[in-house]
């Protein structure tokens, strides 16, 4: 029989990160769509942000990204995010939006495009310790397209190095999250290709470098429920980029293309132990056709149901079939968990933290979408490489 009231406390502890580029402008690969009132200025994403953690009060961080939110003072930008009722969370890098990097970044042929490469992701280091952030997250577009265009052995050697190096500089408290992709922008080989890589490259590097699921970086069909109990198992899953896709990584609202494998997902994640601090919770997302804000609080919501499904798993019943070889029984105990309508539970856990229990339609009622489009007029827009 499960507890309502474990289960409650354990949705109020429950945050789900935001991405600071989820709030700019953003596209397909062939055109940048811009929407009235975005922001102009990583303080003014903040602001946005800071609407998405009112009236969810699920979202406390907010990741940047760097050069995109590159500033001259960023403790300043940590001390706004905290007036704002925000922290400062992961900082992730950027190794592909430069010309050097046609060939790859760490894994470049040439020793001085690799120090360059090197030198921005120590950098990154340099601003976590100004704001105070604990996740240095990871993501390389490396690879070759032709077969024979480089040593695929040798680039493995060079991304150790580079990675070996970057870890050494963390400092206490400091992880870093090494972030896989099965394809795209190369595609002959990845460096980073899997999760099997990746949990490889953190094995060597020791416990300051855990592994990052993104959900939408696997071929069709992958078990991906597998993958986050495995690294659960081997205490090596560092966090989560949340979103949906129905190809490939498209990046759509997290639980918006098959909510019931996020659901799936989040039970591993409950029975394996990683509903804590350990594994960081971050929607990897951008809104190209719907509103970003609603879109934004719409994602939260869906972690959170599927959390909240997660969490109403029977596991007592569920282990005894699966001890008995009730296939059919073992299977009912996660149906009806996940057929369970869980949007009262979370209205009430909303209502006792002085919330309103529905977060989109507060949001429209704020008036905050008409604030920002009459105020943010001029400037230049934040977006993809801005």
């Amino acid at each position: 029989m499960t507890d309502l009231a474990a289960v409650k406390a354990a949705l109020r502890t429950q945050s789900v990160e935001t991405p600071s580029w989820a709030y700019g402008n953003s596209g397909t690969r062939f055109k940048v769509f811009t929407q009235a009132g975005v922001p102009r200025s990583p303080r003014e994403k903040l602001d946005d942000a800071a609407q998405v953690h009112e009236f969810t009060g699920a979202a406390p961080t907010v990741a940047l990204h760097i050069p995109w939110d590159r500033v001259d003072d960023y403790a300043s930008l940590a001390a706004y995010a905290q007036e704002r009722g925000l922290r400062l969370g992961t900082i992730n890098s950027n190794t592909f939006q430069d010309d050097d990097y046609r060939l790859g970044s760490v894994c470049h042929p040439d020793p001085a495009v690799r120090r360059k490469a090197v030198g921005h992701l120590l950098e990154c280091v340099d601003i976590m310790d100004a704001t105070g952030s604990r996740d240095l997250k990871l993501w390389f577009a490396d690879g070759t397209n032709y077969p024979g265009q480089d040593d695929i052995r040798a680039r493995q050697d060079r991304l150790a190095e580079a990675l070996s190096e970057v870890c050494a500089r963390l400092g206490d408290g400091q992880r870093m999250l090494l972030e896989y992709k099965l394809f795209e922008p190369s595609f002959y080989t990845t460096d980073v290709p899997d999760w099997g890589t990746a949990y490889a490259h953190c094995l060597r590097l020791g416990e300051k470098a855990q592994v990052v699921v993104d959900t939408g970086h696997h071929a069709p069909g992958t078990n991906i429920e597998f993958i986050v109990a495995t690294l659960l198992r081997e205490g090596k899953l560092g966090g989560f980029d949340f979103n949906s896709r129905f190809y490939a990584d498209d990046d759509l609202m997290a639980g918006a293309a098959d909510p019931f494998q996020l659901f799936r997902i989040m039970f591993e994640v409950v029975r394996g132990g990683g509903f804590g601090p350990g594994v960081a919770f971050m929607l990897d997302q951008c809104h190209n056709i719907e509103a970003k804000i609603p879109a934004i609080i719409r994602s939260v919501m869906n972690v959170q149901e599927a959390t909240a499904k997660a969490l109403l798993v029977d596991r007592d019943a569920l282990a005894a079939a699966q001890r008995s070889g009730d296939v059919l029984d073992a299977n009912a105990v996660l149906m009806d968990a996940y057929n369970t309508d869980v949007r009262p539970l979370l209205a009430e856990v909303r209502e006792e933290l002085g919330l309103d229990p529905d977060p989109v339609a507060a949001y429209r009622r704020s008036g905050w979408a008409m604030k920002i489009t009459e105020e943010r007029t001029g400037g230049r827009q934040s977006g993809w490489g801005a």
